[in-house]
């Protein structure tokens, strides 16, 4: 039984165990089990996901992101930012940095309080899906954001059945084999939106969702319902700001800001 140096931090509400790699510590551990086993709240830290940090011959350094069930994620906006400060934090870049995802080079910038990251530019957006279910069906918009999102307009989130509808779409023959991340937005001015989020890999609703927040900034952008900068109220209730470039013809310049706090900084073992 190793013992393993870890951070747990969490962005929005958003909570992730973070393990610096560089040096082999895992080898030999298969990460997508040590992402279910320490990412369960009953038995062990409890997080939505693992960020695995390794060497990178392209950027300050590569990043792992596992979900809570031990799928491997391209991307995870809520948890670059954590990834930024804790590499700020221990050392492994400055404040300015970059690093590398499944889904490309993200830059990130470590101020003060918050953690500002520019995503790859987003694509495949499709507009007004319909999208059936038993005795219906219902409209849906998708964009990709380093991860697959569905988005749905709501005119009240509080009635949403988050978890049945999202499970539905997350698991939908429109969005195989990838399935989706599955969102519920209520536009609630031109700068000012708010969500609830059904996370693919968590398999339920979290506090937060970094690219969903983008998604739907986005999707309501192209929808003419919103334009750039938009602040986005979690189900925590802590604000995203989003800002972007574009429209329906394609975005560019898409940047995500919000606080990424340490929790606590342990020893796992495993």
């Amino acid at each position: 039984m190793k013992k393993i140096p870890f951070y747990k931090m969490q962005g929005s509400g958003n909570d992730f165990i973070l393990v610096d790699d560089r040096k082999g510590i895992l080898k030999g551990k298969s990460l997508k089990e040590l992402a279910r086993t320490v990412c369960d709240r009953h038995y062990s830290v409890g997080a939505d996901g693992l960020i695995v940090i390794v060497p990178s011959r392209k950027a300050d350094f590569k990043w792992r992101f596992f979900n809570a069930d031990g799928s491997e994620a391209e991307m995870c906006g809520n948890g670059s930012r954590c990834a930024a400060r804790f590499a700020f934090l221990k050392k492994i870049a400055k404040k300015t940095m970059a690093f590398e995802t499944l889904a490309g080079i993200i830059r990130a910038e470590v101020k003060a309080e918050t953690v500002k990251v520019q995503l790859t530019d987003a694509g495949l957006l499709r507009q007004n899906i319909s999208i059936p279910f038993d005795g219906g069906a219902r409209t849906g918009h998708f964009i990709n954001t380093g991860v697959p999102h569905v988005v749905y307009l709501s005119a009240d989130l509080a009635t949403e059945d988050v978890d049945a509808v999202g499970r539905r779409t997350r698991y939908h023959d429109l969005f195989k084999p990838a399935g989706t991340n599955v969102n519920f937005v209520q536009v609630q001015g031109k700068h000012k939106l708010k969500i609830r989020t059904y996370e693919r890999g968590v398999e339920g609703e979290t506090l937060a969702c970094g690219t969903g927040s983008v998604a739907a900034a986005l999707i309501a952008g192209s929808l003419g319902m919103a334009a750039s900068p938009v602040q986005v109220t979690t189900r925590s209730g802590e604000k995203l700001t989003i800002t972007f470039e574009g429209d329906a013809e394609g975005f560019g310049a898409i940047y995500l800001e919000g606080e990424a706090a340490v929790i606590c900084e342990g020893v796992l073992f495993a």
